[in-house]
């Protein structure tokens, strides 16, 4: 089974809430999942600033989903993920920023119809 490349998300710019769902798998249907293969965060002002980011339940951000906590990106930077994060309706990325609008986050990847 072949998947279709795509820009799964963004660009988005991640705000000061924690419990922001940035990202639902599969678009939300029980018939679609995602893999991401890369997340790109480029932070856009004159001064360094952090992400955090959880996989787990929509608006949730409980202990022990972190897949990255407080990340600091410098200023004018970007940061990269490589990875092969599979995505499922009931999945979500939750997370924000320590400053609001300073992050823009964007996902690539491939989707897949069961």
């Amino acid at each position: 089974m072949a998947g279709t490349i795509k820009r799964t998300f963004g660009p988005l710019a991640l705000t000061t809430t924690l419990t922001t769902n940035v990202y639902q798998g599969g678009g939300g249907s029980s018939l679609i999942y995602d893999v991401i293969r890369h997340i790109h965060i480029t932070n856009k002002t004159a001064s360094a600033a952090t992400f955090t980011l959880y996989l787990g339940a929509s608006g949730a951000n409980a202990a022990g989903t972190e897949l990255f906590l407080g990340v600091s990106i410098a200023a004018n930077s970007s940061f990269d993920y490589y990875c092969m994060l599979k995505m499922t309706s009931s999945d979500y990325l939750v997370g924000g920023s320590n400053t609001s609008i300073a992050l823009t986050i964007t996902a690539e990847g491939e989707q897949y119809v069961v």
